[in-house]
């Protein structure tokens, strides 16, 4: 029965994640790259905006408590589990996928962000709420599918917002401190790791007290986890690629070959058609930096922003530290690594590629790496448990939010045993059912992007406020 499951997960997987969705993805963030004029042009701006307080506008969190909360989802396990996850099924080529993902994507992370600012509204308490639901409900007047994206966003907060992030946690734990299944449980003729099940109560305990504060509690707590995160890990690839130093020139140009020819099983490098290595780099890209899924506007809309495309620049840093720096990062100091020591990666799977490698820094390398996966596990399931809360909110109102939250907790501790692989395809299937109806509203409304987009950002008006009312529901 199980292994059926699983080939039904994985087969749905495959499907969703063919030529359809990477030609949509890839077509958006193309299509929205030419329509806004080129915006990563404006990318230093946008980080400069990012760090410029602007409490005279309107909204519940300041810019940067936003762009860091959005981080806090993006900067995750998708970073380091992700890319290894990447390259031991879809080659090397997956690196440069996955990169170029992140750099067309800024486009549309600006976009959706955009839109989300421009159609959100305001509770009967003063909250503000925003994203692709509502951008379809009131930019479109397509209510239907803006359910239809809170139903997969909810169902993806259980996936990539937690049962992902414990798992990867568990994983690397058990690797660490029980690598020889010494301590294991017998559950009803099932085994089970005692690190996994301890490595799921903490975090679902840790993580209950945080999102029961509310999006001031998840942002106070984020805007200090994530640039402390960040540096470690960002420190540790360096430090790894210095000493991989003979390697890293080879290590790009195999990358960039890998990407665009088939390649045959070598060293520690699996066998890869462009095809894998395309589908591969690009959910994983997708996964890292969830540009086009319709997350991350979800906390822009609450950012207090004197007008959508102010904000919808702030918003699009996110992908650029996120992939064009970290994943790529990532992806130099695996692929240098199999170089330099192609016979301790042959066999293994994705997380054990990255654990193999950040093993080379002697003493702190395993320490670094355990650290910042804990810290970016940990911040991605606080980020996506306020997704799923504002999801609820769509779709239930108020009184969802607790069940909700009770869930939330027990998958995360459901999460710390259940297999790997299911965990990374269900990921996968959520992210592309988010992905088609937040899409379908970026393209429809890339009319009022382009327009906001002239006015405010091409004709120098960017401190000017935005004086349209937010309209007021009943929640």
């Amino acid at each position: 029965m199980f292994e059926t499951i699983s080939k039904i997960i994985e087969q749905t997987d495959d499907f969703l994640w063919g030529w359809f969705m990477i030609i949509l993805l890839l077509g958006t963030h193309l299509f929205m790259t030419i329509k806004t004029g080129f915006v990563q042009r404006k990318t230093f701006t946008a980080i400069k905006l990012s760090v410029t307080k602007d409490p005279e506008s309107t909204g519940d969190i300041s810019p940067f408590q936003s762009l860091a909360t959005a981080l806090a989802s993006t900067i995750g396990t998708g970073n380091i589990i992700g890319v290894g996850t990447a390259i031991a099924l879809g080659g090397p080529g997956a690196v440069l996928w996955c990169w170029l993902t992140g750099v067309f994507g800024i486009a549309t992370k600006y976009s959706e962000s955009l839109l989300a600012v421009k159609y959100r509204v305001r509770t009967k308490d003063g909250r503000m709420l925003g994203g692709a639901m509502y951008s379809l409900e009131r930019g479109l007047k397509l209510k239907w599918l803006g359910v239809l994206f809170s139903i997969f966003t909810l169902f993806a907060s259980f996936g990539i917002g937690s049962g992902v992030q414990v798992n990867a946690i568990a994983s690397i734990f058990k690797q660490t401190f029980d690598p020889d299944n010494t301590f294991i449980l017998n559950i009803t003729g099932k085994e089970f790791s005692v690190i996994s099940i301890i490595v799921g109560i903490v975090t679902a305990t840790v993580t209950a007290f945080v999102i029961f504060g509310g999006i001031k509690a998840i942002s106070k707590v984020c805007e200090f986890f994530v640039p402390a995160m960040a540096a470690l890990y960002v420190i540790g690839c360096i430090i790894i690629l210095a000493m991989n130093h003979g390697y890293v020139l080879s290590a790009v140009v195999l990358i960039v070959k890998s990407a665009f020819s088939a390649q045959a099983a070598v060293g520690g490098f699996v066998g890869s058609t462009v095809m894998t290595a395309a589908r591969y780099g690009i959910a994983r890209g997708l996964f890292s930096n969830e540009s086009g899924m319709g997350s991350a506007p979800i906390v822009a809309s609450a950012a207090q922003s004197r007008n959508a495309v102010r904000q919808g620049l702030i918003s699009s840093t996110g992908t650029f530290w996120d992939t064009v720096v970290v994943c790529l990062l990532s992806g130099l100091v695996l692929v240098s690594s199999m170089l330099k020591n192609p016979v301790e990666f042959i066999g293994i799977n994705g997380d054990q590629i990255t654990f193999t490698a950040f093993r080379q820094i002697p003493y702190i390398g395993v320490p670094i790496l355990l650290i910042g996966i804990v810290l970016f596990a940990y911040s991605t399931v606080l980020g996506w448990s306020y997704y799923g809360e504002r999801c609820v909110e769509y779709l239930f109102g108020t009184k969802g939010m607790i069940p909700y939250k009770l869930i939330f907790v027990f998958v995360l501790l459901a999460g710390s045993v259940i297999s790997l692989d299911i965990v990374w395809s269900l990921a996968d299937i959520f992210n592309a059912l988010m992905a088609i109806p937040n899409l379908i509203s970026v393209i429809c409304l890339s009319g009022v992007v382009a327009k906001e987009t002239k006015y405010y950002l091409y004709g120098n008006h960017l401190d000017e406020f935005d004086k349209t009312p937010i309209p007021k529901v009943n929640k």
